[in-house]
């Protein structure tokens, strides 16, 4: 099994030329009878020796960090951290195996923000959940850029601009009085960024055949939340007493809006992320119906055909979205 990473390896090492990669990509496009670019691929598996690995190296870095952590308190990130970083010299450098190369350095970066929670009382400054999170984020955010210009791992900038809103939105509540009750301000605004940097890099590879793609797609997966999260809770569907009626039907009417957003940018990130608010708020209003015993079920029915069908129809429902759509945003995203 071969993935489209691997197929750029082999024109970047002259073993296939440009063309033949090309011409097998939109072989296997014609055959599933849509376009590459809507398949939105990206590299995870290719063999059961991935998914031994993953298994191998999430028991090996949990037990290095309880063991780390029964010991050096709060040290425990620094082994973690260096064990991320020096088994994908191996398995992501060399090897380059996808699954395993995203766990370790999911187990890097965390062992680096634990420890970046040392920060704050060396620097000087009072010790809270602020200034904890402000350092740890900073120090994860320099720790992904030297991740990323050693192992090029796709994630990793994803994860360096998550860190990166994370200070900024920290910073930003410890200094501005008010702003604590506010949060969800900046971090719309910072998901809001995220999206338009996942934009650029998308813009970047309309054909979506480079690795180019594969980090657009984690900065999409990162923006969505960001995004969506903020919304909702403004609409006040975060909150413990349940979505009334019209707030129920504006989350629904406005999942109908990220979809066509999705379409346009042919990214399913933002509706995969919005997904648990609107089935929320769908199954408020089959129970403000009388629906009582099977809201959920019924919610399930209609959210679940109606992303079948979305899925099925994604090319001509894009195609029909675009013809809407400027010419200047059409010449940033995928055609139809």
């Amino acid at each position: 099994m071969y993935s489209d990473s691997d197929l750029d390896a082999a024109v970047e090492q002259g073993a296939i030329s440009p063309a033949a990669a090309a011409a097998l990509r939109d072989f296997v496009a014609g055959r599933r009878a849509a376009p590459a670019v809507d398949e939105e691929h990206f590299r995870l598996v290719t063999g059961f020796n991935d998914i031994f690995v993953s298994i191998a190296a999430v028991l090996l870095l949990t037990a290095i960090s309880w063991l780390a952590g029964a010991i050096g308190g709060r040290l425990s990130g620094i082994p973690l951290s260096a064990a991320g970083w020096a088994l994908a010299e191996y398995f992501t450098r060399l090897r380059r195996m996808a699954l395993p190369s995203i766990l370790l350095f999911g187990g890097f970066i965390l062992g680096v923000y634990r420890t970046g929670g040392l920060l704050a009382p060396v620097l000087g400054v009072p010790v809270n959940w602020m200034t904890e999170v402000s350092a740890g984020a900073v120090l994860a955010l320099l720790a992904a850029v030297l991740h990323w210009r050693r192992f090029r791992v796709p994630i990793t900038v994803a994860a360096g601009a998550g860190a990166a809103v994370a200070a900024v939105v920290s910073v930003m509540i410890a200094t501005i009085p008010g702003l604590e009750k506010n949060w969800v301000l900046p971090l719309l605004a910072g998901g809001i960024a995220l999206f338009l940097l996942a934009m650029r890099w998308d813009v970047s590879d309309r054909t979506r055949t480079t690795r180019r793609s594969d980090v657009a797609f984690w900065l999409h997966l990162t923006a969505a939340p960001l995004i969506v999260h903020p919304v909702f809770s403004l609409l006040g569907l975060t909150s413990n007493g349940g979505a009334r009626l019209g707030q129920a039907g504006l989350a629904v009417g406005l999942y109908a809006l990220l979809a066509i957003v999705a379409l346009v940018v042919d990214r399913r990130a933002l509706l995969v992320s919005a997904l648990f608010y609107v089935v929320y708020a769908m199954s408020s209003l089959f129970q403000a119906a009388g629906a009582l015993n099977v809201s959920f079920a019924l919610t399930g029915v209609v959210i679940g055909s109606a992303l079948l069908l979305l899925s099925a129809f994604w090319h001509g429902a894009r195609h029909a979205v675009l013809r809407g759509v400027p010419a200047t945003i059409r010449g940033w995203v995928p055609d139809a």
